[in-house]
């Protein structure tokens, strides 16, 4: 009895310098904001379309995401889906990056671009998808955009473009800084002839894409925090040798400045956007030129 009362129990230990073994959990099961540094489920933050219940981070949607979530019934009749770019510069490794991307994305290029309804009103819509090239503009995607809106135009349609884009694809040089100017042109016979077009701006939006249509919008929307700017932070501090806001280039910094109309929820933008399309709708049709 008085034994086993001073008996010291064994437990097993861990012999020092081996490693401990790491829990098994699946891969994606878990995901952690990087705003507020909450973990959570990974499917839990899906519900809640990809917004961080604690902080109200948004995270990044890919295309076919966002047209799910916002066009009705997800439902797209997509242009140009074959369309895919090229390696008209020879440019090293291109080809075999923009193969790899293709398979692990199973996208052509960095935007999707096509027809559906919002609220029951048609429209045409370009998406742009971050993962594929962070977003970058190359000729495929300068094309596209372009091609979407001469639809929307012949049509008589709205256009809503959803950009987030790096800036311009440098492997294709000048034949991507070439889409600002094309894109840019477009829009300004679509919007001349009375084509309402709403510019949505998601985290990031920034250099070629910021500096062309992405800003040209009739009404111009962002989600909160998204990063929206031309050049990055540290650049324009070497330039002009001064301390930046911390807030600055975030949606709500461009919407003080007078660069955005408004800073829109994600729960909030289809209802918001719907809004606008019927403001300008008559009997059900949405209104095009004077």
């Amino acid at each position: 009895m008085f034994k086993d009362l001073f008996h010291k129990k064994k437990y097993a230990t861990i012999p020092s310098g081996q490693p401990r073994p790491k829990p098994d959990i699946p891969e994606g099961l878990m995901s952690k904001c990087p705003k507020c540094g909450n973990i959570q489920f990974s499917k839990e933050i899906e519900k809640n379309l990809k917004v961080c219940p604690e902080c109200g981070h948004h995270f990044r949607l890919n295309a076919r995401e966002r047209i799910a979530l916002t066009l009705d019934d997800g439902k797209l009749i997509e242009y140009d889906a074959e369309m895919e770019s090229e390696d008209p510069l020879g440019f090293p490794d291109y080809a075999a990056k923009l193969e790899r991307q293709k398979k692990a994305l199973n996208m052509r290029d960095a935007v999707v671009t096509g027809e559906g309804t919002i609220g029951g009103f048609p429209v045409v819509v370009a998406v742009m998808s971050f993962d594929f090239f962070a977003g970058s503009m190359g000729s495929v995607v300068g094309e596209k955009i372009t091609r979407a809106i001469e639809q929307a135009h012949a049509k008589k349609l709205p256009m809503i473009i959803f950009s987030t884009s790096g800036g311009a694809r440098m492997q294709e040089s000048i034949l991507s800084l070439m889409q600002m100017a094309k894109t840019s042109a477009a829009l300004a016979h679509f919007q001349g002839g009375g084509g309402l077009f709403i510019s949505v701006l998601t985290d990031p939006t920034t250099g070629g894409v910021s500096a062309s249509f992405a800003m040209l919008g009739d009404y111009n929307l962002a989600e909160p925090g998204a990063l929206v700017g031309f050049a990055g932070r540290v650049v324009i501090e070497q330039t002009i040798r001064q301390k930046l806001p911390d807030n600055f280039q975030t949606a709500e910094f461009n919407l003080q400045h007078g660069q955005l109309d408004k800073v829109v929820h994600r729960k909030e933008l289809k209802a918001m956007l719907a809004k606008l399309l019927d403001m300008h709708a008559v009997k059900g049709e949405v209104t095009y030129g004077g």
